[in-house]
């Protein structure tokens, strides 16, 4: 759901008859709403049914989906990607649900697994969304995407069983829109910025109006009886410290998916440039993905014998190897083609599968099992914060330092190799981040199970 809308962004203005800078939002609006639904999905997980959930989950995506596929207007077409942004909180509570249903023995490889999907699908969505708006058509492509949704519905009901664990209590109503404010005032500024330049007033002003709320959800929460969540949890050192890993890692994979596509998609005349299709240049970013899933598995060997510490940080220094060949690629003795940007994927994919893999078991050692959903879905959200950073971040970089080469079919302005350069340098330097931060969680947290520490 988010990387299929990728593919139709230059042709998306006529589509849905509008600018290109309204157009944008048909990717914002699934971000915003993805950050604010995943810890809401997770704390109703835990206090109704993470199964009942998530099929609400499947339902919203499904409507979503089929609302995309028959507009033909902007508005109608942004509630569909609203709605299918609901979904984005299926994967943090579809981790909660495995500590309910599987086998211990079981149990870190399979969240290693389903936390890996999300890279899957990421890699996957590309190519997916690029073959069937080329060779069908890009309503064809919601009708997909909807009938997908409705299949995964129906295979949840039909074959995970209900998570027996209740919460209990009130839902947070003023707490959770408190946080869909505070997440919108920050996630806003940082996603549109570089388009609305970050000194215009509204710019500032969203900052601003972020500071405010958070400070009055802060002291909302603290007094709550039943809080959206705990934030004696969340400020706790194992957790606080895994959410800065997260944050940093989402930082990392989003780059990895924003830098190498625009140098494969550039002409060969261009600095660095590959000239690939959109397709071609999709296929050559799915490894990443699909190594993402496999080593999932080598995290869940890794957290048995050394800890899901040592997981993660190994999977920020793996990150970090990815991109040492990206700059080895544009700067080194190597040349940019779509071979060294596999291999560059390639790391980036293992060490995403590595550390993606850790968080879920770092959180799950430290909470009950009641707020197993709750925990969870606050990590899934840093990990987004880390994206959106990451999309703000790496678009100021690459349009910072740019160059116009004259080319067969026109004159056409791209990122400098100095500007690709910076970008990599602030990736490593938020690789370090996630490394130093995995290591400072203390050696041996307390595993909490069923609200006993043992």
């Amino acid at each position: 759901m988010q990387t299929i809308i990728v593919p139709l962004i230059p042709q998306l203005p006529d589509l849905i008859h509008t600018s290109s800078s309204n157009a944008s939002w048909a990717l914002t609006i699934t971000l915003l709403v993805g950050a604010v639904a995943t810890p809401i999905a997770g704390r109703l997980g835990d206090m109704y049914g993470k199964r009942r959930v998530m099929i609400g989950n499947m339902v919203s995506v499904a409507v979503g989906s089929a609302i995309c596929a028959v507009s033909t207007a902007l508005l109608p077409f942004l509630l569909g990607r609203a709605l299918q942004g609901v979904g984005i909180g299926t994967i943090a509570v579809g981790i909660s649900i495995l500590r309910d249903i599987v086998p211990a023995n079981r149990l870190g490889s399979s969240v290693g697994a389903m936390s890996a999907s999300l890279g899957v699908g990421g890699a996957l969505g590309l190519p997916f969304a690029a073959v069937i708006a080329e060779q069908i058509s890009w309503h064809a492509l919601f009708w997909i995407s909807a009938a997908t949704a409705v299949a995964g519905g129906i295979g949840l009901r039909l074959c995970v069983p209900e998570s027996k664990e209740r919460s209990g209590g009130r839902f947070d109503v003023i707490g959770a829109v408190g946080l869909t404010a505070v997440l919108t005032f920050v996630l806003l500024p940082v996603s549109k910025g570089a388009e609305w330049g970050w000194a215009e007033p509204f710019t500032l002003g969203l900052f601003a109006a972020f500071v405010v709320a958070a400070v009055i959800w802060w002291r909302w929460e603290r007094r709550a009886t039943n809080p959206l969540i705990d934030l004696d949890v969340l400020t706790s050192k194992p957790i606080m410290l895994t959410n800065i890993a997260s944050i940093a890692t989402g930082f990392a994979f989003y780059a990895s998916q924003m830098a190498p596509i625009q140098l494969l998609m550039a002409p060969t005349e261009t600095p660095g440039g590959v000239g690939m299709t959109m397709v071609m240049a999709s296929l050559v970013l799915m490894p990443m993905g699909l190594v993402m899933f496999g080593f999932s598995y080598v995290s869940a060997w890794l957290t048995d014998r050394r800890g899901a510490r040592i997981s993660l940080a190994f999977g920020g220094l793996v990150i970090g190897a990815g991109y040492v060949v990206f700059l080895l690629a544009l700067v080194g003795p190597w040349t940019v083609n779509w071979l060294s940007i596999l291999l560059s994927g390639a790391f980036v994919g293992a060490g995403l599968g590595l550390a993606y893999s850790a968080m879920p078991a770092l959180i799950m050692q430290v909470v009950p099992t009641s707020q197993t959903g709750e925990a969870n879905g606050v990590n899934a959200l840093m990990r987004a914060i880390g994206t959106s950073t990451s999309t703000a971040v790496v678009g100021m970089l690459l349009t910072a330092s740019t160059v116009s080469t004259s080319t067969r079919s026109g004159t056409v302005v791209t990122p400098t190799i100095s500007a690709y350069s910076a970008t990599v340098l602030v990736c490593l330097a938020v690789c370090v981040v996630a490394f130093l931060s995995s290591m400072a969680i203390p050696r041996h947290t307390a595993l909490v199970v069923d609200d006993v520490a043992c």
